[in-house]
């Protein structure tokens, strides 16, 4: 396991734009970001292997949030933009180092505290 620090997150309205930055301690393969609202599981929605050649988001961010990665820096960033009402919910950071993995928190070791996104309108 590895220590997950994020940053980022806040309030912002309808419309508006924020962006979730998440630093390791050591290596992972892979980096995601989940996201959860109360009574409900958390769901991945966006994943980026460490080379940055894979990338991945759910459909319901697809054309608005966008995942990088400084592997150097051992960061992940996700930029969201165009923030709708329903993307209201805590954000995880998480990472893996499966040789095979999937977006799917059973695959995911290590993870951040969580941070706060509400988007009001």
């Amino acid at each position: 396991q590895v220590r997950l620090v994020e940053s980022g997150g806040g309030s912002v309205q309808a419309g508006g734009s924020l962006r979730l930055s998440c630093t390791a301690s050591g290596y992972t393969r892979y980096m995601a970001w989940f996201r959860q609202v109360p009574g409900r599981e958390r769901e991945a929605i966006a994943g980026i292997d460490s080379s940055g050649a894979i990338t991945w988001l759910d459909d319901s961010v697809q054309g608005r949030f966008t995942i990088s990665q400084d592997n150097a820096a051992k960061t992940v960033s996700l930029l969201m933009d165009s923030l709708k009402t329903e993307d209201t919910a805590m954000y995880y950071c998480a990472a893996g180092r499966a040789s095979e993995w999937r977006w799917m928190a059973a695959y995911f070791d290590s993870w951040g505290q969580g941070t706060q996104v509400t988007v009001s309108s």
